[in-house]
């Protein structure tokens, strides 16, 4: 069978084990439990809406989740069907960005691809943030302004409660030399923040108001 859960997708699920774990860990009700088993299953299966049914009987199994160590045996059956971020050559990554002379690109080796919806990266020096996705079959890149706000908020890309700062583009504006910024609130930390996403739309939303 092929890989065919995407990374966002991957990420809800684990987001309805855990809800089906509390559930256990709250009530011994055997018709609520059972209805909580129910509709977790039902959530998980409609995020794919071409489902067959070899696909379907990998993922049917999360009714059987009743401890934290069933939890694990369950996701680590589901994980290897999970589509790993395509990795980006350097080279094309310096092409995402070629008014940046001395563009610092990290190893890529180290990046868990099947727990990645974007890649970040900082230049401390210059306080930019480099981001990259892909997007209707394209790679897209985006280099801002990101500073750390030192306080808790909403992060426009996973849309979880957490440490945030401000990043925020340079656009030409309507008439010559004029400039406007776009940007919003994103998590601190990419690295967590790409593990929160469980749905690419925030995601894809947010890169649109900049590419605009």
């Amino acid at each position: 069978m092929d890989m065919f859960i995407r990374v966002d997708q991957y990420n809800f699920i684990k987001a309805q084990t855990q809800y089906l774990l509390n559930g256990y860990g709250t009530t011994n009700d055997i018709r609520v439990l059972d209805a909580l088993k129910s509709l977790t299953q039902e959530k998980i299966i409609n995020l794919f809406p071409q489902i067959n049914e070899e696909q379907s009987e990998l993922l049917k199994p999360i009714i059987n989740v009743r401890d934290q160590a069933s939890a694990e045996i369950f996701l680590q059956q589901v994980k290897p069907y999970v589509i790993p971020f395509r990795t980006v050559e350097q080279q094309a990554i310096k092409k995402l960005f070629p008014k940046v002379k001395k563009l610092k690109v990290p190893s890529l080796e180290k990046v868990e691809l099947q727990e990645t919806s974007y890649l970040a990266w900082d230049d401390t020096g210059t306080n930019k943030r480099y981001i990259i996705l892909h997007y209707d079959n394209k790679i897209k890149g985006f280099q801002g302004t990101f500073k750390i706000s030192y306080k808790q908020g909403v992060c426009s890309l996973c849309n979880r409660h957490g440490q945030v700062g401000l990043f925020s583009i340079e656009k030409k504006g309507s008439t010559q030399d004029s400039y406007i910024n776009r940007g919003n609130y994103i998590c601190e930390d990419s690295r967590k923040c790409n593990q929160q996403i469980t749905s690419q739309e925030k995601l894809f939303e947010f890169f649109e108001s900049l590419g605009r």
